[in-house]
């Protein structure tokens, strides 16, 4: 199976030269880099890239004529990957080098497997490990009601083509909350696979996108959207006691309702 390791770069440079030395370090070798710079503004960011190219036959570079935010280069990256699998790669983090090794031997195992998903390593801003991230874990497939709205599913996260071709695919204009949106369209059309272990070092630094809290307002409103828009694709009119007519405040709704004593008390149970 041919991996295609997709990566939206902006002005990463600086860290991504030790992203592509973790895919080098790679154990499994059948894998293609594509990456697209999305028009970044630093200087000699993309030349770097494509002298990279050059040097690197199985890298594939792209760029954006102009800045076109997240949304519509994470889309444009699933459109030109050549692979059976896909997975997302941010220029700012690095993979264990078994990372596509594990995640390809699982879709082996499995042909009907949509996608599987690993546990984080929570590293500082020089990529030292700090501890494994604690809301990864093992979910229910086959859930109507299942929103990831408490994080279980993220990286390192790898996907099969042929199905995310069966999707609407990612929603070019969401500039945050690429990656949800991407795991609930794909949580509808089958199963996924929690492998218990840390794939992905995730680093964690002021100029994370994630982590700008200038941007707090953008993302809890693209959130909001990828749940509403879920709750139209899934015909989900009510949760709870909350009637589903706008993208308004629905990640609370759905945190509480999903996080209230009654409904966990339930859930252990079923997992009895």
């Amino acid at each position: 199976m041919k991996f295609s390791i997709l990566v939206a770069h902006f002005n990463n440079w600086e860290y991504f030269q030790e992203t592509y030395q973790s895919i080098l370090n790679q154990s499994y070798k059948n894998y293609e880099i594509i990456i697209v710079d999305d028009c970044s503004s630093q200087t000699n960011d993309f030349d770097n890239l494509k002298k990279l190219a050059e040097e690197d036959a199985k890298i594939k570079l792209f760029q954006n004529e102009t800045n076109k935010g997240v949304g519509y280069t994470k889309a444009k990256l699933a459109e030109l990957a050549t692979g059976d699998i896909l997975g997302f790669v941010d220029p700012d983090d690095n993979l264990y080098e078994n990372a596509l090794e594990i995640s390809v031997e699982q879709h082996l195992k499995n042909p009907n497997l949509v996608a599987t998903y690993s546990q984080i390593m929570l590293c500082d801003e020089k990529l030292n490990p700090l501890q494994i991230y604690p809301r990864s874990k093992k979910i229910k497939n086959n859930n109507k009601f299942f929103f990831n709205i408490n994080n279980e599913v993220s990286h390192f996260f790898t996907f099969k083509k042929k199905y995310y071709t069966q999707t609407t695919g990612i929603n070019k204009s969401l500039s945050s909350s690429v990656d949800f949106d991407l795991y609930l369209k794909l949580y509808e059309l089958g199963k996924f696979h929690f492998i218990d272990q840390p794939l992905y070092l995730y680093r964690q630094h002021e100029k994370g996108v994630s982590q700008n809290k200038n941007r707090k307002e953008i993302i809890n409103q693209n959130w909001n959207q990828v749940l509403f828009d879920t709750c139209k694709r899934r015909g989900i009119d009510r949760i709870g006691n909350h009637f589903v007519d706008s993208p308004e405040d629905l990640a609370k709704v759905i945190f509480k309702w999903e996080n209230n004593f009654f409904k966990k008390l339930k859930n252990k149970l079923l997992d009895l």
